[in-house]
């Protein structure tokens, strides 16, 4: 997945200003409690980063960006 992809579904399921702030302020237990940004920022595959979130938010996802 590209990172434009990942963005893009970012701001599908939170808006676009909330995708900014949960990507920068919520830690997430299977990024080894890293944020988004800091997974990213670190090298993760974006399809890891992404899953890690539909896991994390699975109630706010929905099946069509899974």
């Amino acid at each position: 997945m590209r990172r434009t992809d990942f963005w893009s579904r970012m701001e599908q399921v939170f808006g676009p200003a909330y995708a900014a702030s949960v990507a920068a302020d919520q830690t997430l237990p299977e990024l080894s409690g890293r944020t988004v940004d800091e997974a990213l920022a670190g090298g993760e595959d974006t399809v890891t980063v992404w899953r890690a979130v539909c896991r994390a938010y699975s109630d706010r996802v929905p099946s069509r960006l899974r």
